[in-house]
């Protein structure tokens, strides 16, 4: 990554851009991209917002919809026994094209990863971005080296963030069409999704879906971060995160350009008092246990939409915001177990339905044959722990008090076989 762009290893994230008079001659390098931006998003938006009833519905692979990020060098012999230990049945992957003399490391790690499907994400720099025979020529490198081992490759990152490299979406299409020309030329099996918007910016989503340039996704990206609202719950301009995700999916459905598939492949909440490793302010940030609450809430906010194929976790072992603190040896956080026993009771869970009552929810779904309801609610309340329940505790302590309190830790209750027969027959 050359300058004017740094990398923060605290963070895993560009360093905002310090030249102000750079970013403000690349911008205005691309005004005619800023104003095709805002043209189509004034009419795909408010389109998307009156078709989103009648969005086809999909069938989630469950067992693939709980993902993990996961970096390949960050104490790898601790990071496979944790991959095996929490149970996830697919990983993100990152790879920088500045460091492109890591790929053998990459590779070899997916190896001993032979059972799980791999999401790798291609993170770009100014250098690529600018000169395409270059991103060509290193894209193909790893193709041909993962082509047979990686599942999704995701082409680009935070295209609306400068930062990042991008400043403009005509900028990411050319950037994007070079990876859609090699698979045409030399590697039509692989699977290449984008465009890796990040937060609420629909109208930049908006613009990589509906033009002119000639290439397809197999399914779309998005980095839908919430955590500067704070609850996963909360709205931002009237949207829930279940409104966003509903626009989003309508709005790959209607794309010409777009196979109906959509991956969160990133989301968190930064963790209080982790500064400089947090990527937030401390104004952000939340307790560990805020932290496993509201990223477990997400997840199942996320899987009831039946609209997301995947959300990433980002991720394993980061300091700011990971299942696990690194910084005095390997420490899991409590959302390690929260996690943990979310995959195990969800991976193969068949979705019902999901009640919401005055800021009260019930998921409801099938796991095994066995209805499993989980709760939460936005103001501390309580429920009788009756004799037909099995509760467990977000982390999968089973609860015997004959009352459970209810609120912003999600309570796992199995309903007894008896009753849901007796429901059944009724």
């Amino acid at each position: 990554m050359k300058e004017p762009y740094k990398w923060d290893n605290y963070s895993d994230q560009p360093y905002p851009l310090q030249d102000k008079n750079y970013k403000k001659q690349m911008r205005k390098s691309q005004i005619g991209s800023l104003l095709k931006t805002f043209l189509i998003s004034i009419a795909v938006i408010p389109f998307s917002l009156i078709m989103t009833p009648f969005v086809k519905r999909k069938k989630i692979i469950s067992s693939e919809f709980f993902c993990l990020g996961v970096d390949f060098q960050r104490d790898p012999k601790a990071t496979l026994e944790m991959i095996e230990e929490l149970g996830v049945e697919r990983i993100l992957l990152r790879i920088k094209l500045w460091e492109m003399q890591k790929l053998p490391l990459l590779k070899d790690f997916i190896l001993l990863c032979k059972d799980k499907k791999v999401t790798l994400k291609i993170l770009q720099d100014r250098e690529h971005v600018e000169d395409l025979e270059l991103l060509k020529k290193d894209l193909e490198t790893i193709f041909t080296a993962l082509n047979q081992h990686v599942d999704i490759f995701e082409i680009g990152s935070t295209i609306n963030r400068a930062k990042w490299g991008f400043f403009s979406v005509d900028e990411y299409s050319r950037f994007y069409q070079v990876a859609y020309d090699l698979k045409l030329e030399k590697f039509q099996h692989v699977k290449l999704i984008g465009s890796g918007v990040i937060d609420f910016e629909y109208h930049f989503t908006a613009h990589t879906l509906f033009n002119t340039k000639k290439y397809r996704y197999d399914g779309v990206s998005s980095l839908l971060y919430v955590d500067r609202r704070g609850a996963p719950e909360n709205m931002q301009i009237g949207f829930t995160l279940q409104d966003k995700i509903s626009l989003l999916s309508t709005m790959v459905w209607l794309s010409p350009k777009s196979v109906h598939e959509l991956h969160i492949t990133e989301t968190n909440w930064p963790i209080s008092g982790t500064a400089p490793y947090a990527p937030t302010s401390e104004y952000e940030c939340v307790s560990e246990e805020l932290y496993a609450d509201y990223m477990l809430r997400y997840y199942l906010l996320a899987f009831a939409s039946q609209q997301v194929d995947s959300v990433s976790w980002h991720q394993l072992i980061a300091p700011g915001y990971g299942l696990v603190d690194n910084r005095d040896g390997i420490k899991k956080r409590s959302a390690f177990e929260t996690y943990k026993f979310m995959v195990h009771n969800l991976k193969n869970a068949q979705f019902l339905r999901l009640d919401i009552k005055r800021g009260y929810y019930i998921l409801q779904c099938l796991v095994d044959n066995k209805l499993l309801q989980i709760h939460w609610s936005l103001k501390p309340t309580t429920l009788k722990n009756e004799d037909f329940f099995t509760s467990y505790s977000r982390e999968g302590d089973k609860i015997e008090n004959e009352i459970l309190n209810i609120g912003s830790s999600p309570t796992y209750i199995f309903i007894k076989d008896e009753i849901k027969k007796e429901s059944n027959e009724v």
